[in-house]
Order: C-alpha cells, then sequence, then structure tokens
C-alpha cells in the first residue's frame, strides 16, 4: 500500500487514472443515490404527513413507486430491473462495461436502460481523473473527490425533482467546516470557510426575499441557499462572487438555448442548484486563476 501510494505521489498521470476508476465505481453507486434518495425521503414525508393526520396508511392511496418493498433505502432492496424484477447479477452491474455488453437493455425482459446511468459514472470517472490530476496523492485530493461526488448527486437530483437533499448538503457543509479546522480540506482557514458558509447562504437568502417581496413569487428554494453555504465551506468567501458570476451565466445561457432551440416554456420553473454545482466545480479546481485574471484586468497599469 505505501508503495503504491508513494508511486501515486510520483505520478500524477497514476493518481488521476486511479482516481478515474475510483469515480466510475462511485458514480454507479450515486445512481442508486439519485434514484432512490428522493424515493426515501417521499415515503418518510408521507409517513410524517399521516401521522399529523392521525390517517391509517392502509386506508389511503399511496402513489410510491416502490410500495412493494417495505424496506427501501440505499442497499436493500438489491438492484433489479423495474419490469421483470429480475436481480441484477455483480457481472452485469459493472459501470459502463455492462451497459455496454447488454446493448443497454435488461438481460431477460430486454427492457430499455436508460441511458443517463453509464453517462453518470463516466461524468464522474472524468471529473475525479480531473481532481486526482490537479491534487495529486494528497488527503486534499480524497476531500475534493467526496466534495465532487456530492456536486454530481445534487446535480442529478435537482435535474429530476427540483429538490437539494439535506441528507446530503447539511452533512456536506459540515465536512467542509470540520477539514478547515483540521487542514485536511480543500486548504480554507476556518474563518474563510466560516465566513464562506455565512455569506454564501446569507447572500441567496436575502436576494429570495427581496425578489418575493417585489414579485410575490419564490425565485429559488432554500436548497439553493444551503448549496452556495457549502460552497462557501469548502472554498472560503473569496470564490463566493465568481461562482455566483458563473452560475449566473451558465443559467441564463442555457435557459435561453433551453427557451429558442427546444421551445421550453420560459414559466416552468428551472432547478438552479445544477448551475451552482457546476460553477462550485469550476472554482475549486480554477478558482484562483479565475480570480487572478479578474483582478489584474482591473488593475490599472
Amino acid at each position: 500500500m505505501a508503495t503504491l501510494v508513494e508511486l501515486m505521489q510520483g505520478s500524477m498521470a497514476l493518481t488521476a487514472v486511479l482516481s478515474g476508476i475510483l469515480g466510475l465505481l462511485v458514480g454507479s453507486f450515486l445512481n442508486v443515490v439519485i434514484y432512490r434518495l428522493p424515493l426515501m425521503l417521499q415515503r418518510e414525508w408521507r409517513s410524517q404527513c399521516l401521522e399529523y393526520l392521525q390517517l391509517d396508511p392502509a386506508k389511503v392511496k399511496s402513489t410510491d413507486p416502490v410500495i412493494e418493498h417495505k424496506t427501501f433505502n440505499l442497499l436493500k432492496p438489491d438492484s433489479h430491473c423495474p419490469v421483470c424484477r429480475k436481480p441484477v447479477r455483480p457481472w452485469q452491474n459493472i459501470p459502463v462495461l455492462s451497459y455496454l455488453l447488454l446493448r443497454g437493455r435488461c438481460s431477460q425482459c430486454r427492457t430499455a436502460i436508460h441511458w443517463r446511468y453509464p453517462i453518470v459514472e463516466i461524468v464522474t470517472a472524468l471529473l475525479s481523473a480531473l481532481v486526482g490530476w490537479y491534487f495529486g496523492a494528497t488527503w486534499t485530493c480524497l476531500a475534493a473527490l467526496v466534495f465532487t461526488w456530492c456536486l454530481v448527486s445534487l446535480t442529478v437530483i435537482d435535474i429530476d425533482h427540483q429538490l437539494l437533499p439535506d441528507n446530503i448538503t447539511l452533512p456536506l457543509l459540515w465536512l467542509g467546516l470540520v477539514l478547515s479546522v483540521t487542514g485536511h480540506g480543500t486548504g480554507v482557514t476556518p474563518a474563510d470557510a466560516l465566513i464562506g458558509a455565512s455569506i454564501g447562504y446569507l447572500s441567496l437568502w436575502s436576494i429570495y426575499w427581496i425578489f418575493k417581496l417585489l414579485t410575490g413569487r419564490e425565485g429559488m428554494g432554500y436548497g439553493d441557499f444551503k448549496l452556495l453555504a457549502v460552497i462557501g465551506a469548502w472554498l472560503g468567501w473569496q470564490h463566493l462572487l465568481t461562482v455566483v458570476i458563473l452560475s449566473s451565466l451558465t443559467g441564463a445561457i442555457i435557459g435561453i438555448a433551453m427557451a429558442v432551440i427546444a421551445g421550453r416554456d420560459k414559466n416552468i420553473p428551472m432547478s438552479f442548484g445544477p448551475y451552482l454545482a457546476i460553477a462550485g466545480f469550476i472554482a475549486l479546481i480554477w478558482g484562483d486563476s479565475i480570480s487572478n485574471t479578474y483582478v489584474s484586468m482591473l488593475v490599472v497599469p
């Protein structure tokens, strides 16, 4: 093990390759998180509502798509085809490769497997490889990988459900603050992390209430406040302006493109979390370079 670590420390390319392989495996698990976590939360909220209303769950019609599973979490039930219920064997669950060998279909009923599963795995692998290349074999690299994986899962969940689960954002927020104290995070001091988390949350919170008072509508969700607080805790307050500008530009460009090209109704709410996550990852890797370039442009020779 020590030899492998030494080899990784001496080769950025090896670190990138191993990080990419690890990211490929983690990406497979992220697919489980992306699909199951929102359903787990819906079950929990339904149970709380029925308990509050003092209703018998057996007498209330449920729209739960996995109601047949009494135990439903990130580990149970085992992976299976949602149509024919055939269990997914270990050799059928190899990231990307199994999808290609099965030609994107269930081995038994031939139901199509969504193309997004291998895409999430590939994207997670590529981002992980980039993190490994940039940070090398360090504790910072490991922390940055965890941060990246959480951003991937939050992005897809928000696209699907317009939801940024507290189950991910809050532990990630505390982890960023704790790592800033231990010195094993992304190099942010405890003061910068705390200020970053505070400003990140309060800035969007303020915009939310100003917009609501002026228009009577909600411009974003509380999950967006928490996600920017997470980014502030991990990257420090210095990168928040960069993240906000990048996320706003990305959101505007994609929103306009979807309205013009795809004919998307501009009145349909658009998730902002994915753009924050994309900007957060960009700032993780290139934040210092972007900030230095911006400052140099403002300095008059």
